[in-house]
């Protein structure tokens, strides 16, 4: 089969399956993530050389206890608030976590990572990310689906016009060391789309008032920047690794982790932002 028309297949029946298991209930919702959570594990474990079984389980385990609190919060203004200090507890762990990230992507001396790292980014790079994206969808009146489909719809524009605009007029690398076919250009492209993208879901889609039309403009914001560092990332745990792609589940695209990468960095910035809101609210 051609390799494009593979690409296409499997993105477009990835693309399918995420949006209409967010739509159908939140039990679907919660099936898929928590499928993607453990691949994503395995994924990582094969990148780090960790034993799988642990992080399997711990990753179950933890997935299955904020499903629980999840569902049983839901509704409940009391339980909400009385929910909220673990849940800044979990958001502050994944933020530093995400600090060493970020200090790990621009540390050119690392070749290697230390067994207390992986474990480390085990828990802060791909558990609790996979937690919190479970969490943005709820709130007060319950389950509203289409804030995560358009996060999703964000990342996928900001991804798409990167590529389209740093083909087109990309002269300078972004990041050559670590993804050498990056270009500003395709950063700020990507960006600039992603905006354009964001005003059209906020008044269209979410339809909410024009004057917070800026909560939605700082979310593309996050997207196009925070979701291209969560690529860089991940590319430097596989150049590390030594390996091309996460996985082979998705022919001509890789592993859960090629395809979600942007938004598991993207979705606790989203997550503190909403934290932000409403503490000023």
């Amino acid at each position: 089969m051609n390799e494009t028309l593979k690409r296409s297949i499997s993105g477009a029946i990835y693309v399918i399956l995420l949006i209409v298991s967010i739509l159908y209930s939140t039990e679907s919702f919660f099936i898929l993530f928590g499928a993607f959570l453990l691949i994503a594990t395995v994924e990582f474990c094969n990148l780090q050389q960790l034993n799988k079984i642990i992080p399997v389980v711990l990753a179950a385990a933890t997935y299955t206890l904020f499903y629980k609190i999840t569902i049983a919060t839901t509704g409940s203004l009391y339980l909400l608030r009385f929910n909220q200090t673990f849940e800044l507890i979990v958001l502050s762990t994944t933020l530093v976590v995400f600090l060493k990230c970020i200090h790990f992507l621009f540390d050119h001396k690392i070749v290697k990572i230390d067994s207390f790292s992986k474990y480390v980014y085990l828990i802060g790079y791909i558990i609790l990310p996979f937690v919190i994206m479970t969490k943005i969808p709820f709130g007060i009146s319950g389950y509203n689906p289409k804030i995560l489909i358009s996060i999703f719809i964000l990342i996928w524009t900001n991804d798409s016009f990167a590529y389209i605009v740093g083909k087109s007029i990309g002269r300078t690398k972004l990041f050559e060391r670590i993804s050498p076919k990056k270009t500003i250009e395709g950063f700020l492209g990507g960006v600039v789309f992603c905006v354009i993208a964001s005003y059209l879901i906020g008044k269209y889609y979410i339809q909410i008032a024009e004057g917070k039309m800026f909560i939605w403009i700082i979310i593309a914001l996050i997207v196009g920047i925070f979701g291209t560092i969560g690529d860089l990332i991940e590319s430097k745990f596989k150049r590390v690794a030594g390996v091309k792609d996460s996985g082979k589940i998705m022919p001509g695209h890789g592993g859960v982790l090629d395809r979600l990468d942007s938004v598991i960095f993207v979705a606790p910035i989203v997550f503190l932002f909403y934290q932000i809101l409403n503490y000023v609210s």
